[in-house]
C-alpha cells in the first residue's frame, strides 16, 4: 500500500470564501463542491526546504506551486486583473520548466510551473 497522490491542502484563512473566490476567479482552481476540482495527471512535488531557505518569504511555512499549461497566458491574464507576477530567469535555469510567482490576497506565495515539454 503507498500514497496514490494529494487529495487536499487545507490551511487557515482570515476570509475563506473570499480567498476561494479568489482562486477559482483568477486560476480556475477549486470550483467544484467543497473546493475540488479534477487535476491532470503529472508530476507532484513534495519536498521540504531547509528552514533558512530564500526561495520564498521566511514567514510563510510553505508556498504553493501549481502546474500550469500555457504560463505566457496565465501571466498575462492575471497581470490583466492587476495581479503583480514575478518572473525570473534562475528559475527557468535548472531545465525543469518555466516559473513565475504571484501571491494570493492573504500573502500566500504561489509558484506556477509549466514543466519542460508542455
Amino acid at each position: 500500500m503507498t500514497v496514490t497522490g494529494i487529495g487536499g491542502l487545507f490551511f487557515r484563512s482570515r476570509d475563506p470564501e473570499a480567498r476561494l473566490a479568489w482562486y477559482q476567479r483568477h486560476l480556475g482552481v477549486g470550483d467544484g463542491p467543497y473546493g475540488m476540482w479534477t487535476q491532470q495527471a503529472g508530476d507532484t512535488v513534495f519536498a521540504p526546504f531547509p528552514a533558512d531557505s530564500d526561495y520564498f518569504a521566511a514567514d510563510q511555512p510553505f508556498m504553493l506551486n501549481l502546474r500550469v499549461d500555457a504560463l505566457d497566458e496565465l501571466v498575462a491574464k492575471l497581470e490583466a486583473a492587476s495581479i503583480e507576477v514575478e518572473r525570473r530567469a534562475e528559475w527557468d535555469a535548472a531545465g525543469l520548466g518555466r516559473f513565475a510567482r504571484i501571491h494570493d490576497p492573504e500573502g500566500l506565495p504561489i509558484e506556477l510551473w509549466e514543466p519542460a515539454g508542455e
